[in-house]
C-alpha cells in the first residue's frame, strides 16, 4: 500500500474536492484520481461513489478514513524522529492572532519548553492575512489563524470558540428569559470586529430588523471591548475564550439569544507543507497536553 495514495485519499476528504486536493499536492487532477483508484485496487473496495459532478464516501470509505489519517500521522512522526528534531531544533517562530497570543500561548509554551528546554521561542502577533503571508515567505515556522485555504500550507483545526452576548452583572438582560435581537438593538452596543464569517452573520441578523442597532463603539481589541462592558458602557458579542476569567470572577455575565444559534470563531494551526523539521507534531502535542485539543 502506497503512502502517497493514502495521502491523496485524506486530502480529497479534507478539501472535499479532487481539484483542490490536486493543487495542495502539486499534482494534476487525473494524477489524484489515479492514486485513489490504485488505493481502491489495493483495498479491493470502492472508497467513493460519483453522483454527477459530486462524490461521497462509501461506507467502506468512511470506515477506512480514520485508519488512513492515523497511518499518515504515524508516518510523519517516524519521519520527524529520523530527522532528530529533538537534537537539531533550536528556534521556533510563532505567528498568531491577538486572542491566541493572550490566552493560548501562555498555557501551551510551558509544555513545549518541557520537552525542548533549550528552544528559543519568538512570537509575532498580527491578523490572519499577515500571518499567512509571513508563513509563505518562511519568516515564521507555524501560525495560529482563523480558517483559511492555501495550496502551500497544511491546516489543523484545534479550537472552536463560541460567540455570545456579554453584559455587566447588573444589566436587565440578566433577568430576562427570552432575549431577542430586537432587545439588543435598543442597547448601546460595543461591537468587537474580528473579520470572521460568523460576525458577518450577526450583521445580517441586525440588518433584518426594522430598527438598526445602536453601535456606538466599534472596537478591534477584545480587551478594550470587555472593559467597556464592565464599565456599563454597553453590551458586546465576544468570544468565550477572552472573557472566561471575567465570567468566573463575576465581572461579566453571558446571556442567551436563541436567534444566534451556534456561532463560533474557529482557530487553526498552519504550517508550510513539507516543512523540515515538521513543527506541527510537537505543537499539536503541546496543545493537547494543555487541554486545547
Amino acid at each position: 500500500m502506497n503512502i502517497d495514495n493514502i495521502e491523496a485519499f485524506v486530502y480529497v476528504i479534507h478539501f472535499n474536492s479532487f481539484n483542490k486536493a490536486a493543487d495542495a499536492l502539486f499534482l494534476s487532477q487525473p494524477s489524484v484520481t489515479a492514486r485513489i483508484q490504485s488505493l481502491e485496487r489495493d483495498l479491493n473496495t470502492l472508497l467513493f461513489v460519483r453522483e454527477g459532478r459530486n462524490f461521497k464516501l462509501t461506507e467502506k470509505g468512511k470506515q477506512f478514513l480514520p485508519f488512513a489519517q492515523q497511518i499518515l500521522q504515524t508516518y510523519k512522526k517516524g519521519k520527524q524522529q529520523l530527522l532528530h528534531v529533538n537534537k537539531s531544533l533550536d528556534e521556533l517562530r510563532i505567528g498568531c492572532t491577538v486572542t491566541v497570543s493572550n490566552y493560548v500561548l501562555p498555557e501551551m509554551i510551558p509544555f513545549i519548553k518541557r520537552n525542548h528546554p533549550h528552544l528559543q521561542i519568538n512570537v509575532t502577533t498580527a491578523p490572519t492575512e499577515v500571518i499567512l503571508e509571513k508563513l509563505v515567505r518562511k519568516e515564521i515556522d507555524i501560525g495560529f489563524v482563523r480558517n483559511i485555504t492555501h495550496p502551500h500550507i497544511g491546516s489543523w483545526a484545534y479550537y472552536e470558540d463560541p460567540i455570545g452576548l456579554y453584559v455587566d452583572p447588573g444589566h436587565p438582560f440578566v433577568r430576562m428569559e427570552q432575549l431577542t435581537m430586537e432587545d439588543v438593538s435598543r442597547e448601546s452596543l460595543v461591537f468587537f470586529e474580528c473579520g470572521s464569517l460568523d460576525w458577518a452573520k450577526i450583521h445580517r441578523l441586525f440588518a433584518a430588523l426594522d430598527r438598526p442597532p445602536l453601535i456606538q463603539y466599534q472596537i478591534d481589541n477584545s480587551e478594550a471591548a470587555k472593559k467597556l462592558v464592565m464599565k456599563r458602557i454597553g453590551v458586546a458579542f465576544l468570544p468565550e475564550l477572552c472573557v472566561r476569567q471575567e465570567v468566573k470572577d463575576g465581572l461579566l455575565v453571558p446571556v442567551s439569544i436563541p436567534a444566534l444559534g451556534g456561532l463560533s470563531l474557529r482557530t487553526h494551526l498552519i504550517t508550510l507543507k513539507e516543512s523540515s523539521p515538521d513543527y506541527s507534531l510537537f505543537v499539536l502535542d503541546a496543545l493537547t497536553a494543555a487541554g486545547w485539543k
